[in-house]
């Protein structure tokens, strides 16, 4: 089996883990690629017993590993998009983070993971993509985000305005700090924060959700992600801010943007002992009693 594993840093206080994982992955024997950036992180803290590989973008890793590790938390298995893009790389999710939702299997679950990649005792959750079009190409190849398109006003600007299109049909004009529109996984993210429903990852929904609207009699709706939403954006300020998952870049009023669901999904791997509704109430405390 060929494993890749994504990180963003190392942390003195997760050596002990990381270690574990890859004596793990060493006693295996499975087929080692590493992302170069953390390579160099990890190298004189973490004792690689086996050869490996590395890696630095897609085209080294796509039909060449069989799945994907993410250490960390969300933010890092977010980045893993850009490096399994539509190959079908399962990615694995160990949270090294903070709060873990995406990522949701946790330190102490290392081993249970390895083993049931080994048995292939584990569920592939298929995550619907939201995809946008734009005039000018704003994000190269990666066009897409497993969580949330945003469009936003920049720093202490004054509000602006998003007129809202379904299907070129007008929808309604968004007089806030911006606009989310969120897939069933981004719901538990920025979405919700800003008022937006809880969306079941196998619903196939968007949730549009204003951030802080002046109109405040408009509220969060839910469609079905086979619609084309599009906008036009009106400010004092001559740019604004449109991101994809934490990407972003700025944008002017002229900027011709939509976005509908993407072709492919993401892999997510998760364990049997772990879904969704246990993730809610122990991630977010949902529906926990708090009064005692």
């Amino acid at each position: 089996m060929k494993i890749a594993v994504y990180s963003r840093r190392l942390n003195e206080k997760d050596i002990p883990h990381i270690q574990e994982f890859f004596d793990l992955i060493h006693h295996k024997k499975f087929d080692l690629f590493i992302y170069e950036d953390y390579f160099h992180a990890i190298k004189n803290k973490i004792k690689l017993k086996q050869q490996h590989a590395l890696f630095r973008s897609h085209e080294e890793i796509s039909g060449t590993i069989d799945f994907l590790f993410s250490l960390g938390g969300d933010g890092t298995l977010l980045d893993t998009l850009t490096l399994v893009r539509d190959s079908n790389i399962p990615v694995i999710g160990i949270n090294i983070g903070r709060l873990g939702f995406l990522a949701s299997i946790g330190k102490h679950e290392i081993k249970t993971a390895i083993n049931a990649l080994e048995n292939a005792n584990f569920v592939l959750d298929k995550r619907s993509l939201i995809h946008l079009e734009s005039d000018v190409n704003l994000f190269g190849e990666v066009n897409y985000a497993l969580n949330e398109f945003t469009i936003h006003k920049k720093d202490s600007s004054s509000m602006i305005t998003i007129h809202t299109y379904l299907n070129g049909e007008y929808m309604n004009t968004y007089w806030a700090d911006g606009l989310i529109v969120a897939t069933p996984t981004g719901s538990t993210g920025y979405s919700l924060s800003c008022g937006g429903p809880v969306i079941f990852p196998t619903s196939e929904n968007f949730v549009i959700t204003p951030v802080a609207p002046h109109n405040l009699n408009i509220r969060p709706i839910v469609i079905s992600n086979d619609n084309v939403i599009s906008f036009e954006i009106e400010g004092r300020s001559e740019s604004f801010l449109c991101t994809l998952d934490s990407r972003y870049v700025t944008i002017d009023s002229g900027s011709q943007l939509a976005v509908r669901k993407e072709d492919f999904r993401l892999n997510l791997v998760r364990l049997h002992e772990h879904n969704f509704l246990t993730t809610l109430r122990n991630k977010i405390m949902w529906g926990v009693d708090q009064r005692n």
